[in-house]
């Protein structure tokens, strides 16, 4: 192998470029086909208010460590959900006309009773978490 040439080296160069392109543009599409995984939540139960002030078809949003949660209280109970879409990490709300869950960023609706998927792109239903009522305050997580 003798000495670089110029014409092998912008060979070089170029085919070094194209390589940076392809990735740039590849890695955001492969990460579109793994979702985030969700981590980061609170040992201990959080409180997300009285349940005087969550009435039926109401909701409430409540820090919850690193991500938010959503109590959603429906015609068959208190329900709560990590309020990330499990498609692309998006902040779901509740939608009390629809009685449903809805993911903003790519129309993904979810059941206010189980989480479960109606329609859109997510792969898996919200994650459930635990809740309950203590002296007329809800608490979420932390094995409520």
């Amino acid at each position: 192998m003798g000495p670089l040439s110029r014409r092998r080296f912008l060979q070089t160069v170029q085919a070094a470029l194209a390589a940076t392109g392809v990735a740039a543009v590849a890695g955001p599409v492969v990460a579109f086909f793994y979702p985030p995984k969700l981590v980061h939540e609170p040992e201990e139960a959080v409180a997300a208010g009285p349940l005087a002030e969550l009435p039926v078809g109401s909701s409430v949003m409540v820090p919850f460590g690193r991500y938010p949660a959503l109590v959603v209280h429906t015609a068959v109970g208190l329900r709560a959900y990590s309020a990330v879409c499990t498609h692309f990490a998006c902040i779901c709300q509740y939608d009390p006309e629809l009685d449903q869950i809805v993911c903003p960023c790519h129309e993904g609706y979810f059941r206010s009773e189980d989480g479960g998927i109606i329609s859109g792109p997510q792969p898996r239903p919200l994650k459930a978490l635990s809740v309950k009522v203590v002296g007329g305050t809800v608490y979420v997580g932390g094995g409520a």
